[in-house]
């Protein structure tokens, strides 16, 4: 799929700059694939580009997720990228619109290949067998130098957001039992025993979400 005569033209999308950037540091290795206009942070798609990628940490998912405002006045397709790969709340997420739907589980070369699958017309969907995992080895996340898995990084961010358990299990697709695991865990590692103390700590480590947008060279409208 590398015959592209230019790189496919990507925004990436989520309320944390450390996300966005950190997905597009892994990318950045096949700049003559896959061109990294655009990172936005609760701002909208700003210029022209052919796939806007949609990380899911800390968002919400399946078929609430508003794509249309990733890509209004746009012709861009949206690439959902995330852990959660149950196959019903893929259809959903697809029948809403995503083009792509893809697990990060895999690897760097695969994304890329899919993003331009997906740039050529077709609708990309983990199989069947493909099993959610916690996104240890693509990008970053907040709270990941003091300890926190990806997961554990965004039950943080939701406590932050001021979610309570029952809304972060319904917006992850999570059971309550992972939830209060995955909680329990990390405030274990960071150190608090509360849930205004994790607040605090959330809002002293970069889990408040931002409002930043960065254009790179190259970005045209």
């Amino acid at each position: 799929m590398s015959e592209n005569p230019s790189p496919v033209r990507v925004a990436i999308v989520n309320d944390y700059e450390l996300v966005v950037s950190g997905v597009a540091a892994v990318l950045e290795p096949y700049r003559d694939r896959v061109q990294v206009l655009e990172l936005d942070s609760r701002m909208p798609v700003l210029n022209d580009v052919d796939v806007v990628l949609y990380d899911t940490f800390g968002q919400v998912q399946g078929d609430v997720m508003e794509l249309e405002e990733l890509t209004a006045d746009s012709d861009a397709r949206v690439v959902v990228f995330t852990w959660n790969t149950d196959p019903a709340l893929v259809r959903r997420a697809v029948a809403h619109g995503a083009a792509g739907y893809v697990s990060k589980s895999l690897g760097a070369a695969e994304m890329v290949e899919a993003i331009e699958r997906v740039h050529a017309g077709e609708v990309v969907v983990p199989a069947d067998d493909v099993q959610g995992v916690d996104g240890e080895a693509f990008g970053r996340w907040p709270g990941d130098e003091e300890g926190l898995s990806a997961r554990e990084s965004e039950m943080v961010a939701l406590v932050v957001q001021g979610h309570s358990n029952q809304e972060i299990a319904e917006r992850t697709y999570l059971s309550i039992n992972s939830v209060k695991t995955y909680i329990r865990t990390a405030y274990r590692k960071i150190g608090v025993t509360t849930r205004s103390q994790a607040v605090v700590w959330g809002m002293q480590h970069g889990f408040e979400p931002d409002r930043s947008r960065i254009v790179r060279p190259g970005a045209r409208d």
